[in-house]
C-alpha cells in the first residue's frame, strides 16, 4: 500500500488538461538519480517545476559512486574530470565548490589521461621496460592522434609500429608498412574493428609483426585504448572511435571523489530511492510511471536517465512502442565494461609514478594500476580491467577478484606487500548500469548518440550515451541533463500557454567565483 506521502504525490502530479495554472504548476518525472538525472531535476525544480526522480537504488550518483569504507573518499565509477577548463559543464560547480583536481595530463587526448613520464611498466618476469621507449613511443603516438590530417585509429597505430621500427632498427621495413596500411584502407570502405585492421595487415605481411617487447608494448597500449572505451578492440569502430570532441586542459582527478558534486546539486530535490521503474505509458495529455511495487505517479511529461544497458535489458516497458529508429540506436549503440580492483594498503612500496602497467603477449594479459597515492597521499592502488577481461573477473567473488588483482601487482613487484582491504565494482552485472559506458560499435554510425537523446512526444532522454560530442563522461551526462531540462522545460509550457524564451538555463546566472583548483605533485 502507498504511503501517505506518495498519496499526497501522486494527488500533487494529477491533473486534467483544463485545469489551469492557478491549481496545477507543471510537472515532471526524472527517470534514474545519476548525474543526467540529478542535473535535469535541479534545472527543473529551479524553474518552479514539480519534479520527482525516482531511482532504483538506495543511493543517488549513478555510477558516480564514492566509497567511503577506508576512512576517505574512493571512486568506484567515474573518477575523472576529462577537460580541467572554465569551458566544462562541471566547472562552475567544481570551483564553487573548492573541490581539488589533480591533474594527471596537460594535453587532453584519447587514449591517454595520463602523462607519459608517469608510466612505469614491466614484462611479466618484473624487468622494467626502458623509460626512453615508453617515453618515445608514447610521444609518437600521441602527436599523430593531435595531427589534423588524422583519419582513424588504424593510421595512428600504423605510425606508431612504424616508430617501434625505427627504434628497433626496422627502417628498412617503414616505408613497406605503411604502404600496406594504406592499401588496407583503400580496399575497405566498410568499418572494421580496430584489431581486424591490424590482422589483415600482418596476414598478408607475416614479416611486419612485431616480436619480443616492441610488440608487448603495442599489446600494452591496446590495452589502454580498450580502457578507455571499456571494450575490446575487436569490437570497437575504426571509422568512430575518435568522434569524442575533446575538451583543452588535460585530464583531472577528483581528489575527493564525485560525490560532493552529486550531493550539491541534489539539496532540496525530491527524490524517492528504492523505486525501480517498470512501466511508462505517454498520452497526449501527460504520463503515467509504474514502479516495481505497483504504485503510478502521473505527470505532465518525463526524462529517461537510465543507463543504456539497462535500457538494452528490456526490463522498463514502454506504451507505446518506442518508435523503430529509437529502439535501434538503444540495440546498436555499444555498452563497455571497466571495472575498479581497489587494494588498500598498510604503507606504499611502488615507484612514485602514476600508472604501473605489465605488458604482455595478448591485451588481454596486460595489465595497469592507478597509483592515487601520488594525488591524494593515501597508500592505495587501483586496478582496471575492461572488455572481457572485466567481465572474467565480474565471474568471480570480490574476495577471488582482489587476490587475482593482486597477482598481477606480484608479477612486477614480487615484494609487495598484501593489502589490508580492498573494494571491487561490479558495473556490467549490477542490474543498476549493466554496463560501464558507451561505445561506438562496428558498422554503426555515431549519430545513434542523436537518436538515442531525440525526444519522443513528451519522453525526453538524458545520459552519456545521448551525447554526441562527449559520451563516456560525467560532463557529457550532466550537459545532457540540462539540455533535456531545457526541452522539457519549453515543451511543458507550450501547452500551458507560459513560454519564456529568457529563463536562463542552470549555472547562466551564478559564474564561476573561485577558480578549479589544480595541482600537480
Amino acid at each position: 500500500m502507498a504511503s501517505r506521502t506518495d498519496r499526497q504525490l501522486n494527488r500533487a502530479l494529477c491533473y486534467s488538461s483544463t485545469e489551469g495554472r492557478s491549481t496545477a504548476s507543471p510537472s515532471v518525472i526524472i527517470i534514474g538519480a545519476g548525474m543526467a538525472g540529478i542535473a535535469a531535476a535541479r534545472a527543473l525544480h529551479d524553474a518552479s517545476f514539480q519534479v520527482v526522480l525516482l531511482e532504483s537504488r538506495e543511493r543517488i550518483g549513478g555510477r558516480v559512486c564514492t566509497d567511503y569504507s577506508f576512512g576517505f573518499p574512493v571512486d568506484l565509477g567515474a573518477s575523472w574530470l576529462h577537460g580541467v577548463c572554465e569551458e566544462n559543464p562541471l566547472a562552475p560547480i567544481i570551483g564553487r565548490l573548492g573541490l581539488p583536481l589533480y591533474r594527471t595530463s596537460g594535453d587532453n587526448s584519447v587514449l591517454y589521461d595520463h602523462d607519459l613520464e608517469s608510466y612505469a611498466l614491466f614484462d611479466m618476469d618484473g624487468n622494467k621496460v626502458p623509460q626512453d621507449l615508453v617515453t618515445k613511443v608514447g610521444e609518437a603516438f600521441e602527436s599523430i592522434l593531435e595531427e589534423a590530417c588524422l583519419f582513424c585509429w588504424f593510421c595512428c597505430l600504423m605510425h606508431f609500429c612504424n616508430f617501434l621500427m625505427h627504434i628497433y632498427n626496422f627502417g628498412v621495413l617503414k616505408l613497406i608498412f605503411f604502404k600496406q596500411a594504406n592499401q588496407v584502407r583503400a580496399e575497405n570502405s566498410k568499418d572494421m574493428s580496430v584489431s581486424r585492421a591490424i590482422s589483415i595487415v600482418f596476414k598478408r605481411r607475416p614479416d611486419l609483426r612485431l616480436d619480443g617487447l616492441p610488440h608487448k608494448v603495442l599489446q600494452w597500449y591496446l590495452c589502454r585504448m580498450e580502457g578507455w572505451f571499456a571494450a575490446d578492440a575487436d569490437t570497437i569502430s575504426l571509422k568512430c572511435w575518435d568522434e569524442e570532441e575533446l575538451l583543452p586542459g588535460g585530464h583531472g582527478l577528483m581528489v575527493r571523489g564525485y560525490f560532493p558534486v552529486i550531493n550539491t546539486l541534489a539539496k532540496g530535490l525530491d527524490i524517492r530511492l528504492g523505486h525501480r521503474v517498470k512501466n511508462i505509458v505517454r498520452r497526449n495529455n501527460g504520463v503515467k510511471v509504474t514502479v516495481e511495487d505497483g504504485r503510478t505517479f502521473i505527470a505532465d511529461a518525463a526524462i529517461v536517465a537510465v543507463p543504456l544497458g539497462v535500457l538494452k535489458s528490456n526490463c522498463i516497458k514502454f506504451e507505446p512502442r518506442l518508435p523503430e529508429w529509437k529502439e535501434t540506436a538503444i540495440a546498436n549503440l555499444g555498452v563497455g565494461v571497466e571495472n575498479k580492483i581497489i587494494l588498500h594498503f598498510k604503507e606504499v612500496f611502488w615507484p612514485n609514478v602514476e600508472f604501473l602497467g605489465v605488458v604482455a603477449e595478448t591485451s588481454y594479459e596486460c595489465s595497469y594500476f592507478l597509483n592515487l597515492h601520488k594525488a591524494t597521499g593515501h597508500a592505495v592502488l587501483v586496478y582496471m580491467p575492461a572488455g572481457q577481461l572485466a567481465r572474467d573477473i565480474e565471474k568471480m567473488s570480490d574476495e577471488a577478484a582482489a587476490d587475482f588483482a593482486f597477482t598481477q601487482l606480484k608479477k612486477i613487484l614480487p615484494d609487495a606487500s598484501n593489502p589490508i582491504q580492498y573494494l571491487v565494482s561490479h558495473w556490467g552485472t549490477d542490474v543498476n548500469s549493466l554496463g560501464s559506458y558507451s561505445y561506438d560499435v562496428v558498422g554503426n554510425s555515431h549519430d545513434l548518440y542523436e537518436r538515442l537523446r531525440i525526444p519522443v512526444d513528451n519522453l525526453f532522454f538524458a545520459g552519456e550515451a545521448t551525447s554526441m560530442d562527449y559520451p563516456g563522461s560525467v560532463h557529457g551526462a550532466y550537459a545532457t541533463g540540462v539540455l533535456a531540462a531545457e526541452d522539457c522545460r519549453m515543451r511543458v509550457l507550450e501547452r500551458y500557454g507560459e513560454v519564456d524564451l529568457f529563463q536562463p538555463v542552470m549555472g547562466e546566472d551564478t559564474p564561476v567565483s573561485v577558480p578549479l583548483l589544480i595541482s600537480r605533485i
